[in-house]
């Protein structure tokens, strides 16, 4: 991938973060690569080059800086200028905790092996196991120095069912073993941060801490607003400034308190729980995800500032973020219980789907919680008394059965192939695809044209606009019309009356 060396240069020269994850910066002389904000004098230029990702550093031969530590770097926006193919893949490869062949990947996405290869090669200059050995040593490494995990278990949270072959690859990318990371590891500023801050996490028991490094600005505040106005009854809670969520991922059950840490850029992430399974990873892609932690805020603004009325909200609301989902099934059915009613509405009636088929679950505190319920536990359910009309009881059972017998794609699909998908299943129309794929998909270009707070936004003199002027109008905003319709909603300062009501 091509970088400009002179933006490089100057960003890595100023140290600026909003550069942070966007390239990373490989010594010669040292044969260390580090993030544009490492603390260490910096080299001279003609001692470095530049690489986009920290996957081709380390294909290059290079190993990860100790001091800025590149696995703690947010996720690189270069992802968003390859082919939608390998988009694709590499959504696909970070959604299983293990590793596929490249040829399974191939036919998960309708192409040949060979030519999924020659992407990589072009695209991103290495190979798909090359980039999954080095994001999965990065994680590695962050669990080895953030937490307390024994070896085994972080191999074993990082994807690697062998421990042979995860010491093998992790003394390849950063030339020594985990055990001598983990022995050069000092506790002793840990322990005084878990003092200083986790007094009230020790007393809910064992508890695991992540960090999920960001670009700034995030406006923290405004994404917990936005989340705590769709709280799910037992699921979610928004408390503060911290979000908490119950949730099982792979064998794992447990609860995860979210704050954040403004100061060091960074979300902290506290898990607790029971379950012999392995969630650590897929945990923070997930949340990377609900919280668009990688989104190119610089650039989303800059095709968004040249509309007028997206220009005057960005200034109140700088480095936008598209709120996610935790998953994208519970996701699609929480949009379609909501079809036509409040927020208030919807989130009460898929409280009551939760209360009535959802798993529940004690934790060491005596705190029940509940789980949403999984298609398979909802297939051939009864929506009664839910609050729903018959016609829409109908199209949630539709929809359970499309997932059940996979006729609904939720492996990052092509939008128009996701639209289509959806809306041959009777009561779902276009407006509810796109809002599917917009906050369940986190689909960047996804956009509810007939949305009624859309319309209003868009309006003029006191007239609604028309669903095809809001489309030719967002036509400028590609491809990130779902953060220009966030924005329109946000300028209307009263979300309940507007369309975003799921």
């Amino acid at each position: 991938m091509q970088l400009d060396p002179a933006i490089c240069s100057s960003a890595r020269l100023a140290r600026d973060r909003r550069f942070d994850g966007c390239f990373f910066t490989a010594v010669k002389t040292t044969g260390i690569f580090c993030r544009p904000i490492c603390p260490a004098r910096p080299p001279l230029e003609q001692n470095v080059i530049y690489y986009a990702t920290a996957a081709e550093a380390a294909n290059a031969g290079y190993r990860p800086c100790l001091r800025c530590r590149p696995d703690a770097a947010p996720g690189s926006p270069a992802w968003g200028l390859v082919s939608t193919t390998v988009q694709r893949a590499l959504t696909l490869m970070r959604s299983e905790r293990e590793a596929q062949s490249v040829e399974t990947l191939a036919e998960r996405l309708g192409v040949s092996s060979r030519y999924l290869r020659r992407l990589f090669a072009e695209h991103l200059g290495v190979s798909p196991l090359a980039v999954w050995q080095t994001e999965r040593a990065l994680f590695a490494f962050r669990l080895l120095r953030d937490t307390a995990l024994p070896v085994a278990d972080i191999a074993y949270e990082a994807g690697f069912n062998s421990l042979r072959r995860f010491n093998g690859v992790f003394k390849q990318i950063y030339q020594r073993t985990p055990s001598a990371v983990r022995r050069e590891k000092s506790r002793r500023e840990e322990v005084r941060r878990e003092k200083r801050e986790g007094v009230a996490a020790s007393a809910r028991g064992p508890v695991t801490r992540l960090y999920l490094d960001y670009r700034p600005p995030l406006d923290w505040s405004r994404l917990l607003d936005f989340f705590r106005a769709r709280a799910l009854k037992g699921v979610e809670q928004v408390e503060g400034e911290v979000y908490r969520r119950s949730f099982a991922l792979e064998g794992f059950r447990g609860v995860m308190r979210v704050y954040d840490q403004g100061a060091r850029n960074r979300l902290v992430v506290e898990v607790s729980g029971e379950g012999g399974g392995a969630a650590l990873y897929l945990l923070n892609q997930r949340l990377r995800r609900l919280f668009d932690l990688d989104a190119d805020t610089e650039e989303i603004s800059a095709v968004l500032a040249r509309d007028p009325l997206l220009a005057e909200q960005l200034q109140v609301s700088p480095g936008v973020r598209l709120p996610g989902a935790w998953d994208p099934f519970e996701y699609a059915l929480r949009a379609i219980l909501g079809q036509q009613i409040s927020v208030a509405a919807a989130t009460t009636i898929a409280g009551r789907l939760v209360a009535r088929h959802g798993e529940s679950f004690v934790d060491d505190e005596g705190e029940t919680h509940h789980l949403f319920p999984t298609a398979g536990q909802l297939a051939g359910a009864g929506f009664d008394g839910l609050g729903l009309t018959r016609a829409r009881a109908q199209t949630l059972r539709e929809f359970v059965t499309a997932t059940l017998e996979e006729r609904v794609d939720f492996a990052e699909p092509q939008l128009e192939d996701w639209c289509r998908q959806v809306t041959a299943l009777p009561g779902i129309g276009d407006w509810t695809a796109q809002y599917i794929a917009m906050r369940g998909l986190s689909m960047p270009d996804a956009f509810p044209a007939s949305d009624l707070g859309i319309l209003q936004a868009l309006g003029t003199n006191g007239e609604k606009a028309k669903p095809k002027q809001a489309l030719a109008r967002a036509e400028h905003w590609r491809p990130w019309r779902a953060y220009g319709a966030l924005l329109l909603w946000q300028s209307l300062k009263a979300t309940d009356t507007a369309g975003d009501t799921k």
